[in-house]
Formats: structure tokens, sequence, C-alpha cells
């Protein structure tokens, strides 16, 4: 990470950036408070390397312009000849905040100003910060100081992005165990038992006069098998976990005026596209995320298939075919109320490879569809009316067992969702089996010990026990600069 130093003092803009009440501006390291005292005068005159830890002060941030800035008290009202100063000039009416170490999120000083949340003032802030003796944060370096100064541990660290990024509230849950340390804690009892097995193996090698005695070895072998079955218990959450943290693409077609519009306003649960019954009212895709039953979903809706009457409806013709190619998942409306159409067919035929879900809408309407040449072709269907939002859960349940397999998830599950843990411990899986082959060959115990070495040191760069600076620079550019 470009200029990290963790003698150096950081700030950077913690909120997003716009129009809004609040915004703050984030200090840490060893001269937070030093800087803070330089530009904050509170409103009770008292300064800021005095303040306790966990405590909030109101006052403002001032710029002087004194070459020798000399602070003036009087008893009556501190600090009155400063902020009236024609030398003084005040940026803004803010709320400071005091965390000292070792107790805050860094374990260094902290300092935060909740300023007032507009950009300007924000910038103005920020820049006074900067001017006075700190440097702009690197992305995700207060979390990364959180790390290095072992506050949390490096899967902690990224559950802080789960956090951040998820889009659901069983995301959020997820992420939020991981932070408190449950995939940590599993990987580290797996850890114990592995030392455990080579520190006997060590002790062979070093000492090679006492044997290992077969009941050892067996006992061993029994060890090895249920580290195994371990990791493959988080191995196989991992799909989830992916689901949870990345979501799936699902998408809505059907020929012209079938309901594609009405079924996404129906999941959405509000009127997100336009519906009337001219066909051809979607002439592009309509994209949103969406929540179902936990799993975030990017829907879109399609443009129907018919003929294009223009460049427009052409290329979104094209754009509706290239989107049902990457879906992980399609629903393929019907109108319940007519009878299968060409267009009908030629969809029912695109989709033989891909996951899918017949969906008979209108059945508020007399049904004329044949039916048993829509399950002739396809193992889910439900039947909806869209308009009248009437089975809409039935589809969503349908949905959520189609992705999850059937599997009943709870918040309290520990789930692998990082693409970097799942290769660890798939590495480490890989290291135990060869050693248990090994030592059913009767191999030297050289052998077993590497690969449970090996092993080890897969588990012990999911939770950063050692890691390189390239690892975490490419950890921690995918974090805001703020965080």
């Amino acid at each position: 990470m470009a200029g990290d130093n963790l003698t150096d003092t950081i700030a950077a803009i913690s909120t997003p950036v716009g129009g809004g009440g609040i915004g703050i501006v984030r200090l840490s390291g060893k001269d937070a408070l030093k800087i803070a005292e330089k530009i904050f005068v509170a409103k009770d005159g008292k300064k800021a390397s005095d303040f306790k830890t966990y405590t909030t002060h109101y006052g403002w941030i001032i710029n002087s312009f004194s070459s020798s800035r000399v602070l003036e008290f009087n008893k009556s009202n501190p600090r009155t000849k400063e902020l009236t100063n024609s030398r003084t000039e005040v940026i803004d009416e803010v709320i400071l905040t005091v965390m000292r170490a070792p107790k805050s999120y860094t374990k260094e000083d902290i300092v935060e100003i909740n300023c007032h949340g507009g950009i300007v003032a924000l910038r103005r802030v920020l820049d006074l910060v900067l001017e006075n003796g700190s440097r702009l944060a690197e992305p995700g370096e207060f979390t990364k100081r959180a790390f290095l100064n072992g506050r949390i541990d490096l899967a902690q660290a990224e559950a802080v992005l789960d956090i951040i990024q998820a889009k659901t509230d069983f995301a959020l849950k997820i992420g939020t165990e991981q932070l408190k340390g449950a995939l940590s804690q599993r990987i580290n009892v797996i850890r114990g038992s592995l030392l455990d097995i080579l520190t006997l193996l060590e002790a062979n090698i070093d000492f090679p006069e006492e044997e290992i005695i077969s009941v050892e070895l067996r006992g061993m072998r029994e060890k090895l098998e249920k580290i195994d079955a371990e990791l493959k218990n988080l191995l196989e959450t991992s799909r989830h976990g992916r689901i949870l943290r990345e979501g799936i693409h699902v998408v809505i077609c059907g020929k012209p005026n079938v309901g594609k519009s009405s079924l996404l306003n129906a999941l959405l649960k509000e009127e997100r596209s336009i519906v009337t019954p001219i066909a051809g009212t979607t002439r592009d895709t309509i994209e949103e995320t969406i929540d179902i039953r936990g799993i975030p979903v990017k829907i879109v809706d399609t443009a129907g298939t018919l003929e294009p009457r223009d460049l427009i409806e052409k290329k979104a013709l094209m754009r509706s075919r290239k989107e049902i190619d990457a879906a992980d998942l399609v629903i393929i409306l019907f109108d319940g109320s007519k009878r299968l159409s060409q267009e009908d067919v030629f969809l029912i035929k695109k989709l033989k490879t891909k996951p899918a879900i017949a969906v008979i809408n209108k059945i508020d309407l007399k049904q004329k569809i044949e039916r048993e040449k829509v399950c002739g072709y396809f193992k889910n269907i439900v039947d909806i009316s869209a308009k009248k939002v009437k089975n809409i859960e039935l589809l969503e349940k349908i949905i959520a067992d189609l992705i999850y397999g059937g599997l009943v998830l709870s918040s309290e599950s520990i789930m692998v969702s990082n693409l970097r843990h799942i290769q660890l411990i798939r590495k480490a899986q890989k290291n135990i089996a060869k050693a248990g082959k090994s030592l059913d060959n009767r191999l030297s115990i050289e052998f077993i010990a590497c690969d449970i070495r090996e092993a080890l040191g897969s588990l012990d760069d999911v939770l950063g026990k050692r890691f390189s600076e390239d690892l975490l620079d490419k950890i921690f550019s995918e974090f805001c600069i703020g965080k």
C-alpha cells in the first residue's frame, strides 16, 4: 500500500461524499489529538489533549492564519478572543469524538470530527487536518491498521468489507458473525488439532530413538479424518456463502404483454416498470436488486421477443438475449389466458440447458394455455397473477429452494463466502488428504510432517498469521478510503 507507515497519522472522510445531515472526518495515529488541538475550539475551553476517551465535545473547527498561534483564555468565556480574532476563520460548527489507544478501532488514538454533511465543509475540514500534520489515508487503511495492530485477524478484517457491501439482512448477519470471529474460532480449533499432530511428529523426528507406537498412529489417522471432515463442512457452505456475498442474476423473459413488468413490480413491491396493455412497452432491460429470503437477487426485466420495429428495439432484443445467456436463473413467463405461441416455443427451446422456472401468469382470467406442454419441458412451474399479486410468495420460495437446494440456513451459520478463504481451505484439505495417504502407506514421518505444515500454513494465511504486502494491498484496495 503506497505511503503506508504505521508511524503516520492518517485522515479521511469516512462518510459518503455528497449532501447529508452529518459528515465525518476521521483521524488515527499518535498525533491525532495534537492535530485536533490545533484546529478545534471547544465551547467549554478545554484542550483536546485533555479529553477523556469515549467522550464527545461541542465546538468549532477554525483556521488560524497567525504564524505563531497563541490560545487566549479568560474565566468567563475561554477562547472567545481566538474566535473573534481577525486572523481566525471559523470553518464549521462540529461535534468532536475522542477514542484513545488502545481501545479504539485501530488501537491508536482516533479523533472523529462530525461536521455538517456538505461536501465543501467536509473538504475544508479534511484539508485543514492534512495541513496540520496528517496524511490522506489509503483505501482500507484504518481497517488495515486494526489488523496490523492485532485488534482483529485478517479474516475479520475482510468481514468488514462484507458488512459494508451486504445486500440483504441475512448477508449482514453472516458478515457480523465473521467479524465477531466465528470463522476464525473454527479455523483456530482446526489449527490446534494440526499442531498437536505436528508436535508429535516433530518430537519423533528430533528423537528418533523414541518411536511412535502404533496406537498413536491410529489416533493420528482418526484426528486427520476428523480435521478433514471439519474442513469439508466449511467448504460445503461456500456455495451458499458466495451467493449471499455476491447474489445471483435472475432474468424474466417472455413474449410481449405477458406480464413481465407487472411481475417485476410485484417482486419489488413497488411500481418500477411501466405497465400498459400495449405490447412492447418495455423497450430495454430494466435491472433492480431485491432481497428474496435473504438472497441478494439482481433481477432483470427484458424486452419481449417480438420482431424489432426499429434500431432501438433491435439493440434491446440483442441485450435481452445476452442477459438470458448470462443468467444464473431464468423465469419464463406465459400468459395463461392464451394458447402457446411460436415465440413461447422459441423461448422454451432456448432455455433447454438453463436453470429455469415456468410461471403461468393471469390465473385470474379464463385459462387456455396447454399446460401439459409446459409441464413436459419444465420441472418447476408456478401459477400466479402478477396484477393481483397472487402466489408471489410461492414463487419467491421456489426461487430460494432452487438456489439453496432445500438447505435451511440460520443467521448463526458459519459460512465461507470469501474466494481467498475457499481456495486456502481447499488447499489445506488436500494436504490433509496427502498426509493421511502417506500415513496409510507407512511413508517416512518427515513426509507426513511436511504435509501437515503446508496445511497449517494455508490456515495461517486465512487468519493473516503470515502475509505479504502485496496480499494486504490487494485486499484493502477494495475498501473505501474512510474505512
